[in-house]
């Protein structure tokens, strides 16, 4: 079976419409023609309607962790405090990428956890330049409480940094309403382009910040970013990467003609149904969740069940056709993960469940089949 012939069902990449595909295949322009202001302009207004923000917002050439480390180049340094929390592999990123630029007063709980507001809140008080947080931990599928931490960092004069890679473009998002100072989303993603562009929205309270930050990052600094974006044709300080750029336009139409209310509630429903599924198959959600945390939208996590390796599970899905994800460093073979994100159907969401029955079947797991996919039916059919 051909790449091309399998159904992407993980967290990122995701499956890239053909038009987007082929809106990637127009000719080169000049990066610093009104041709490409135009394009940048287009983009930027959609995404500040995806990211519910009047700040400014950048496109980079990079992947989400450039963003991050955006954020936190231009305006951690040395002697700056910085809390870190990790519930998961991308919490982790944070850590580590905070670690090269300031101190980290580090918040940590074991992968899959629900975080503690207080805990969080008795770092605040002991003084910190800014938290940084992921908002929709993919390595484990939990919803952190964005909405409590960006009222807290207010509180306490902190800058709030949210990882929104997995959750702006496919979950209620509203990083003005939430105090974000900094948000970072990854075009491979809930908006369904291909990797390789991130996107980052910028608060005024930020640049305040970053004007007195000596040393921050030449290629991903974002003070320069506003200096292109400021000039009378719009444009990146760098070289941009064209084709993805015509990519995202074309993603961003696409989300604007769905429209974000219908776009967010298609994600949520299937994430429900793939919830509803895995109950029925009496497989368990990983997540532990305590009143501030939910299951994620955009990606299901599950425990694998007894006597059998989650990638023995993703190896058998891949030889059918659909790719799902495993467990990522010491949660490898022992969690599966199933993405809803982008321009996923219903049917793909269907498809898979009854493929992962099979899987299970073979493997003795379950000793019938249909109830998983009558269970995510049930589910869908509710908006029909």
């Amino acid at each position: 079976m051909d790449l091309e012939d399998k159904l992407l069902m993980m967290p990122g990449p995701v499956p890239v419409a053909p038009r987007i595909l082929r809106a990637m295949s127009k000719p080169m322009i000049n990066h610093r023609s009104p041709a490409f202001s135009q394009i940048y302009d287009d983009c930027i207004n959609n995404l500040k309607s995806i990211f519910s923000t009047d700040d400014d917002i950048f496109i980079l050439s990079g992947s989400g962790t450039a963003a991050m480390e955006a954020a936190i180049g231009c305006t951690i340094e040395k002697d700056d405090t910085i809390i870190a929390v990790e519930n998961g592999k991308f919490g982790e990123r944070f850590k580590d990428i905070a670690s090269r630029y300031g101190k980290v007063a580090h918040v940590e709980y074991d992968w899959g956890s629900s975080v503690d507001i207080d805990q969080i809140t008795e770092k605040l008080e002991q003084g910190a330049k800014a938290i940084a947080m992921v908002h929709n931990e993919t390595s484990t599928g939990i919803l952190n409480p964005a909405k409590e931490v960006g009222k807290l960092a207010k509180e306490y004069g902190a800058l709030f940094i949210m990882d929104g890679v997995t959750s702006i473009g496919g979950d209620d998002v509203f990083i003005d309403d939430w105090n974000v100072d900094i948000a970072v989303v990854g075009s491979q993603k809930c908006i369904g382009a291909p990797p390789g562009l991130s996107m980052i929205s910028v608060s005024e309270k930020a640049f305040d910040v970053m004007e007195n930050v000596k040393s921050s990052p030449y290629y991903l600094d974002l003070k320069a970013y506003k200096k292109s974006a400021d000039k009378e044709l719009t444009q990146t300080p760098y070289t941009p990467a064209l084709p993805l750029f015509y990519g995202l336009q074309e993603a961003l139409n696409i989300i604007m003609e769905e429209s974000m209310e219908l776009r967010i509630k298609r994600h949520q429903l299937f994430s429900r149904a793939v919830r509803e599924a895995m109950n029925a198959l009496g497989i368990e959600m990983f997540p532990t969740l305590n009143d501030h945390s939910n299951y994620s939208n955009t990606v299901s996590a599950m425990k694998v069940p007894d006597g059998i390796n989650g990638n023995d599970i993703k190896k058998d899905m891949l030889n059918e056709g659909i790719i799902i994800a495993g467990g990522q460093s010491h949660l490898s073979g022992k969690i599966f993960r199933i993405g809803n994100m982008g321009n996923v159907n219903s049917n793909n969401v269907l498809s898979t469940i009854q493929t992962l029955e099979m899987v299970l079947k073979n493997r003795k797991q379950i000793n019938t089949l249909g109830d998983g996919v009558q269970a995510a039916s049930d589910v869908l059919n509710t908006v029909k």
